[in-house]
């Protein structure tokens, strides 16, 4: 119930979101979606906390393991990069928010087990997301701009 909760409040501000932030020109600019990508404040404050939790796993160039796509010695997935190598960008803002907020596991479910665990009572949800937000500016305008689409999608499906 919880989780049902927290989407529907998630899909809530990105539907907010879609309708307020617009493409401009060509350039990959605020688009819809719950990251700040293009605000100077929240990517600094993002990286610094990209670079305390999450850069031993992730790298710190958003690089992933090397190995990332195996298992690992632990028989759990390596953590994928977060630059346009790896799927962070195949995936909507709230989804995003969503794993790093409690985990893999708890997202995917079903007894799914992942060293990812969730930052719940550990970040808050404005620091979450000025990571995420960190993150998405780091990738090239084509990827930003593939990934304010699947977030205008999403805010249409919910």
């Amino acid at each position: 119930m919880r989780k049902m909760l927290v989407i529907a409040g998630i899909a809530g501000v990105v539907a907010i979101a879609a309708g307020y932030m617009a493409f401009r020109g060509d350039k990959a600019t605020a688009g819809p979606g719950l990251l700040r990508y293009d605000d100077q404040a929240t990517i600094a404050e993002g990286q610094i906390i990209y670079q305390d939790y999450c850069a031993a796993c992730h790298g710190t160039d958003l690089q992933g393991d090397p190995g990332w796509r195996s298992l690992g010695d632990d028989g759990r997935m390596r953590a994928p990069p977060h630059n346009t190598d790896g799927h962070t960008w195949h995936h909507a803002d709230a989804i995003l928010f969503e794993i790093t907020k409690f985990g893999s596991a708890a997202y995917v479910g079903r007894g799914y087990e992942s060293n990812m665990g969730g930052f719940e009572g550990l970040l808050s949800d404005e620091q979450i997301l000025a990571t995420l937000a960190y993150i998405k500016s780091t990738w090239p305008d084509r990827a930003i701009q593939i990934h304010n689409t699947i977030n205008a999608n999403a805010a249409r499906t919910d």
